[in-house]
């Protein structure tokens, strides 16, 4: 099976809580209300600084694919 890159997901738990889980790497789940991020990935000095730019994008990108996906929900529900 081929993941998504991007996932939503939700937690009775937290109901306030708007989760993006990223399922490439650097796998991580964020929390887009208070951008709390989980990282499934063990890092380094080394590859935290060579990856800075690339968790600054992916993060972007989790915020885009929340609001594309909430756009075509309302679209939907229109």
């Amino acid at each position: 099976m081929e993941l998504p890159k991007f996932l939503l997901g939700d937690n009775t738990d937290t109901p306030n809580a708007i989760y993006v889980i990223h399922t490439e790497f650097p796998r991580f789940i964020i929390n887009l209300v208070d951008d709390q991020i989980e990282w499934f990935e063990e890092f380094d000095s080394e590859d935290l600084k060579e990856l800075e730019e690339e968790m600054t994008r992916c993060i972007d990108q989790a915020s885009e694919f929340y609001d594309r996906e909430m756009a075509r929900y309302e679209n939907d529900n229109d």
